[in-house]
């Protein structure tokens, strides 16, 4: 069964949106993973100390196929050290992994399906 970790922003530490809506959201999309034969599993970060410790611990978790980097993180120019911390953390730690990025988080397993 192939194996895809979702690295995304905490939704909530993002000032001005229903986080908890919005972590649903995450969550459904988590499970479409599952209907789709994949195993998928989700990190949420956020801008800081805590967000390299936590990746590593993802990223190192096992062995990833795909790792879906969120519009969270790429998207808001403030975060722009953040992607690339993430983007230098995954090809550190999983090199064999493809990454692939999503739209929103209602389209994370079309992003790594581009790759499996």
């Amino acid at each position: 069964m192939p194996s895809v970790l979702v690295v995304g922003y905490d939704p909530h530490a993002i000032a001005g949106v229903d986080a908890d809506s919005l972590r649903q959201s995450l969550e459904a999309e988590l499970a479409r993973f599952g209907e789709c034969g994949i195993d998928a599993a989700m990190t949420l970060i956020v801008f800081g100390e805590s967000a390299e410790a936590t990746l590593v611990a993802s990223l190192t978790s096992k062995p990833w196929d795909v790792v879906v980097v969120g519009g969270g993180i790429r998207k808001a120019e403030p975060l722009l050290p953040l992607f690339e911390l993430t983007v230098n953390l995954i090809h550190r730690h999983v090199p064999r992994a493809a990454i692939a990025f999503n739209t929103s988080g209602g389209d994370s397993v079309e992003a790594a399906r581009r790759w499996l």
